[in-house]
Parts: C-alpha cells; structure tokens; sequence
C-alpha cells in the first residue's frame, strides 16, 4: 500500500502568525502616527517656524500644501514599492517602505527652521514630507499582502484587519503623546504656544517615531518569503513591468478597488480632523475665525475623539471577523449603506449637540462605522489581484484612493462648513461618497474564497524568468 500524501504546508509556514501580526501591524501604526503628528505641527508650529514671512493665512495655507504633498507622492511609491514587491519579493519591499518613511519622520524632527536657514527650510521640510509620502505609498499594501498571504485558512479577513489596526493605534499614540506634552509645556493663558514647545518641544513626536521603526525592522528582518510569491518566483511567472500588466489585465479591479474605499477614507478625514476643527472652533465668529464650532478646547475634544477611537479599534478586527464569516461584500455594502445615512446626521447631531454626551456618542458612531469599513480593506483589496501584481494592484488603488478621498476631504469640508456653524453639506457630501463607494461594491466580486496562489498568466512574453529575486 502506498503512504498516505503529505499534507501541504500551512501558508504560514516560517512565519510564526504573532511575527506577522506585529510585522503588519507595526508600519501601518508608524504611517498614521506621522498623519496625526504632522498634521497637528502643520496647525501650531510649522506655520510660524518655516513660513515666517507670509501673513498668518499665508503661512498657514503654505504649511497645508506641504501636508498635502505626501499624499500626491503616495501613488509614485505605490508605483516604485509595486514594481520591487511584486517583482524582488515582499520582505526586501517592506523593509525599504519603513527605512524610507521612517528615516525620513525622523528627520523631520532634526531639520533647522527659517531663522537658521532660511528658505531652505521649507524646502527640506517638503522634501522630507514627499519622501515620507513615498515610503507610505509602498508600505500599506506591502503589510496588507504579508498579513492575507501569510493568514490561516478561512481567517484572511481577521489577519488582514492587523494592519488597519494601525490607524487606531496611531492615533492614540500620536494624539496622547500631545496631551502629555501640552500638560508639561502648556500654552499661554493668550492660547498664545509655550516657547519651550515652539523651540523644541515639537520635535519630540517626530524623534521618537525611531522606536517604532527599530521594533519594525527588527520584526521585518526575521521574516521569510510568502509561500505564494515563492510559488510565482518557482513558475516562471514574476512580472518583469507589473505597472503595465496590472493596468493591461486588472484595471477593472484597480477602478472597483479604489472608488471602494473612496468612503472609506472621506469618513476617516471627517471624523479625526474635520470633527476636531468643528468641536474646537469658537461659539461665536471673528474676523480670525469666521465660522462657528463647538467651542471646546483641543485637550476636551481630543479627550472625547480618543473614546471613539478605541472603539474604531474594537471594530476594526472584529470587521474582519465579519468579513471571514459573511463575505466582503455583505459585510461592507450594508456598513456604507449605514455611511451614508450617518452622513445626513451631521447638522441635527453634531452641530446642534448639547453637551459633551451628544458629541462622543456621535463620535463613538462614526468611528465604529470606520472600523466597520476600514477592516475588511487589508483583505479585500489583495484578494482582487493575481499574485504576481499583487503588490502593484492594491497599493494603486488603496493611494489613487486617498488622493480622491482624503487629500481633497479637508478643504471641500472648510468650502461646506457655512459661517453659521452649519455643517448639512458637509455630511452630505459624505453621503454623496458612500453612494459612490456603494455602486463600485456592487460591481465587485466576492473574494471571500479567491486563491491567492493564482498569478496572472495572460501576456507571456511579459513573464520574467522563474530565478529572479532582484
């Protein structure tokens, strides 16, 4: 009689899944912690410490447009980080993507301002902020396939929730990294910025991201292969210009991918910086600031923003468990169908709220709706790519996504909000989102059970030889 077959070897083989979990994990938490970082330093220093000689709007807008370069330089890194993932492999990707947007926080933190050097302050401050831009352009979809290549059967959805954990996480970090410096270096009873803070304090967030990235590499070096991009290298199969394959055999799950999760990222900009603007805005209009808000200060909203946070993060796996059980379509259309309806809330909730009970229950909502969203992302995108353009594919749309979603959310927001506080148009074009992000998720196919051995066969003479390995 002949032996029973062996059985296959588990996906996460050489792997050990706490290994990938942190590996997934870790990037990602480093990404939106630099969001939340420079986005309150655009706000308090950057405008006075790099832009001195504009007037305060001219400053301000000047410190915004460097905030908005990162995302325009996403999709560049999604093309660069792609094309060696999907071609090298996803461990050498990975660890580059963190070396480039880490190094490049981190020194963010280093760089002398106008009064030292004067207009080559600004400039190296927005070099820095393209490269970080670069490097998070190839980091998300490179974590994203680690965790839903590497995950257990049946259990992709859960594994590729791990990487989204990192906006919560970033933002609890980021966001309370700030309360505990605004306690040690409080402003002015004016609101006038302490000085210590203005001189140094504000480079303590970005020096300290080096902890997160040393942990990163650490974890990232330790990793093997993907047994599927070892399976693509073996056939014969790598892509030699995956940009060009995935545009010529993939582009309708690039268009669905990234009008699915247009959504996504509106509600994600909305709820953390928008909501934060409105609440922290004065009940009454001046010529400084002529709208009207909620009126609270930046530590009592950040107090009320961080509870519905954590339960973005509760939610956010949770999703995924979802997604494993009931599919990522069913788990997703009816979360926006919720999206769209929480969109028309925003004037009869948040704007009219009375008291802080009111505003982080709405806070609450709207965070859990985002990790109702966001988690089922690290595994649905992956999945609507053959391996061998994987990489390329997702990190594609996931960006060109942001750009549409997220770069534009800000200002359309301060364009909607009315002078009178009312907000009805700004939820509205949430809604509008939703309704967009609805109708590429009708036209989407299921991935629940999609192979992710499967490479992209089509164009042969585009097949690189199976020994490449970069």
């Amino acid at each position: 009689m002949s032996a029973a077959p062996a059985p296959a070897a588990p996906k996460t083989a050489g792997n050990p899944r706490s290994r990938v979990v942190i590996a997934s994990l870790v990037g990602t938490s480093i990404e939106f912690y630099d969001f939340y970082v420079y986005a309150t330093a655009a706000v308090l220093v950057f405008p006075t410490l790099f832009f001195p000689n504009e007037d305060p709007t001219a400053s301000q807008l000047s410190s915004f447009v460097t905030f908005a370069l990162a995302f325009f330089a996403r999709p560049v890194g999604s093309v660069i980080f792609g094309h060696f993932g999907d071609r090298v492999g996803r461990k050498a990707t990975l660890v580059a993507s963190l070396l480039v947007m880490g190094t490049a926080t981190f020194l963010i933190g280093c760089l002398p301002t106008f009064s030292s050097i004067g207009i080559w302050a600004p400039v190296l401050l927005a070099v820095m902020r393209f490269a970080q831009g670069v490097g998070l352009g190839g980091e998300w979809s490179g974590a994203a396939l680690l965790a839903t290549e590497n995950a257990p059967k049946g259990k992709r959805g859960v594994f590729g929730s791990m990487p989204q954990l990192g906006a919560p996480i970033g933002f609890l970090l980021a966001n309370g990294l700030f309360i505990a410096i605004n306690a040690a270096m409080p402003a002015g009873a004016d609101g006038s910025p302490n000085p210590d803070f203005q001189a140094w304090g504000w480079r303590i967030p970005f020096l300290l991201s080096a902890v997160l990235v040393i942990v990163g590499l650490y974890v990232r070096f330790k990793l093997v292969e993907s047994t599927v991009f070892r399976g693509v290298q073996e056939s014969g199969t790598v892509a030699k210009v995956p940009l060009g394959r995935v545009f010529r055999t993939s582009w309708r799950a690039v268009i669905v991918g990234t009008f699915g999760m247009v959504a996504t990222y509106v509600l994600f900009y909305f709820m953390t910086t928008f909501t934060l603007s409105y609440g922290t805005t004065g009940t009454e209009a001046s010529p400084l600031v002529p709208k009207i808000g909620l009126g609270y200060t930046r530590g009592e909203f950040l107090t009320l923003l961080m509870i519905g946070v954590v339960f973005f993060g509760i939610l956010t796996p949770i999703a995924g468990i979802l997604a494993d059980k009931f599919g990522r379509r069913r788990t997703l259309i009816p979360t926006t169908i919720g999206i769209a309806l929480f969109g028309l809330t925003f004037q009869i909730w948040f704007a009219a709220s009375t008291g802080p009970i009111t505003v982080v229950t709405f806070l609450i909502v709207g965070l859990s709706l985002m990790g109702l969203t966001f988690g089922p992302m690290g595994a649905l995108l992956p999945e609507l790519f053959p391996t061998n353009v994987r990489y390329t594919g997702s990190a594609i749309a996931y960006n060109v996504a942001s750009i549409i979603g997220a770069s534009l959310a800000p200002t359309i927001a301060l364009a909607l909000w009315q002078p009178d506080g009312n907000i009805f148009l700004v939820g509205l074009y949430l809604s509008i989102a939703a309704v967009v992000t609805l109708v590429a998720l009708l036209f989407m196919r299921e991935t629940k059970s999609a192979d992710l051995d499967e490479a992209d066969r089509s164009g042969a003479p585009d097949a690189a030889p199976a020994d490449v390995r970069g």
